[in-house]
C-alpha cells in the first residue's frame, strides 16, 4: 500500500539500476526514465552511485501516489524497452515480486501497464476508482467545478458498485470519462474550443456536442493517449451504451462487480497517459 515501504523503495531502486545486469540503466538513462514517467521537474543525476540517488528521488516524493505509480508503471512499460513487451514483462515480473507485500502488482490491460491492489488472497489485482483522483484532476483540468462534477460523478460509481448497481456503475465511469476527456480537450486545445471538434466524416461537430467515441478518438489523435488505452476506452464506451434499456435487452449483459473494476483499470491507463503527456495546472 502507499506510501511504499523504504525496503521496497531500495529493491525497486535495484531493479531499476540492474547494476551489471543486462538491462543496465546509466545515470541520464535514469534521467530519461523519470522524465517519460511524466514527473514534473525530473531529476538531474548528480553523478552521485544509482540506486541511492533513484532511492533519494523515490523517497522525496513518496506521498506523491501518482509520481510513484506513474513511475512503477514506466518501469513496466513495452515502449520503455527495445525489445518491447519480452523486456518489459521481465521487470513487471521482478516489480510485482516486491510489491507482493505491500498487496500491489503492475498488470497489462489492453496492453498497457496498470498498478492495481491485490485481493486479500494476494493472486488477482483489482482496479478501483484512484485514490488520490480529485488531486490529479485539480492538477490537468484548470475549471474548479468542472473538477467538482468529476469527483461527484466517480463517488457516484463507487456507491453504484457497493451497492449492487453494476449497470448504473459502468454507466457512471463512462459518463466520468466523458468528461474528463471534454475538459482537457477544450481546456487546451484553442482551436477545439473556438470551432469545435473534427469527426471522422470530417465534418465540424460543436464541442457540446461531441461524443465519447469522439472524445477518445481526438485524444488518440493528438497522441494524449496511447493506443491500447483508446481502444480499451471504447470498450468502456460501448458497455456505457446499456443506459439504453433496449441494447440491454438485446445483448443480456450480466455485470458484477469484477466488471466495474475492469472498466476502472483502463481510467488509470488514461489518467497515466495524459499525466505524462500534459503539464500540469500552472506550468
Amino acid at each position: 500500500m502507499f506510501p511504499l515501504d523504504p525496503k521496497t523503495v531500495e529493491r525497486v531502486a535495484s531493479i531499476v539500476v540492474d547494476a551489471g545486469g543486462s538491462y543496465e540503466r546509466k545515470g541520464w538513462q535514469l534521467e530519461q526514465l523519470f522524465s517519460a514517467a511524466g514527473w514534473v521537474d525530473p531529476p538531474e543525476y548528480d553523478g552521485s552511485p544509482r540506486v541511492p540517488w533513484v532511492i533519494e528521488q523515490l523517497t522525496e516524493r513518496a506521498s506523491d501516489r501518482s509520481s510513484i505509480e506513474r513511475f512503477l508503471c514506466r518501469i513496466c512499460d513495452p515502449l520503455e524497452y527495445d525489445e518491447g513487451k519480452p523486456a518489459a514483462e521481465l521487470f513487471c515480473q521482478a516489480i510485482n515480486e516486491k510489491l507482493n507485500p505491500e498487496y500491489l502488482a503492475i498488470t497489462y490491460v489492453g496492453g498497457r501497464p496498470v498498478l492495481g491492489e491485490l485481493t486479500d488472497d494476494g493472486d488477482e489485482p483489482m482496479f478501483v476508482q484512484p485514490s488520490d483522483i480529485e488531486q490529479r484532476l485539480r492538477a490537468l483540468i484548470h475549471n474548479k467545478a468542472t473538477v467538482d462534477v468529476l469527483v461527484k460523478r466517480a463517488k457516484e460509481a463507487d456507491i453504484c458498485a457497493s451497492a449492487g448497481a453494476y449497470t448504473f456503475a459502468i454507466i457512471g465511469i463512462g459518463s466520468f470519462v466523458e468528461g474528463m476527456l471534454l475538459a482537457l480537450l477544450t481546456e487546451r486545445d484553442e482551436t477545439i474550443r473556438e470551432k469545435g471538434f473534427v469527426g471522422a466524416n470530417g465534418k465540424t461537430q460543436r464541442a457540446d456536442r461531441a461524443g465519447l467515441e469522439l472524445l477518445i478518438d481526438t485524444a488518440r489523435s493528438k497522441n494524449w493517449i496511447q493506443f491500447a488505452s483508446a481502444d480499451f476506452m471504447h470498450k468502456v464506451r460501448d458497455y456505457r451504451n446499456f443506459v439504453h434499456p433496449r441494447k440491454e435487452l438485446a445483448e443480456q449483459p450480466d455485470f458484477d462487480r469484477e466488471s466495474v473494476r475492469l472498466c476502472w483499470a483502463p481510467v488509470h491507463a488514461v489518467l497515466n497517459d495524459v499525466e505524462e503527456r500534459l503539464d500540469p495546472i500552472g506550468r
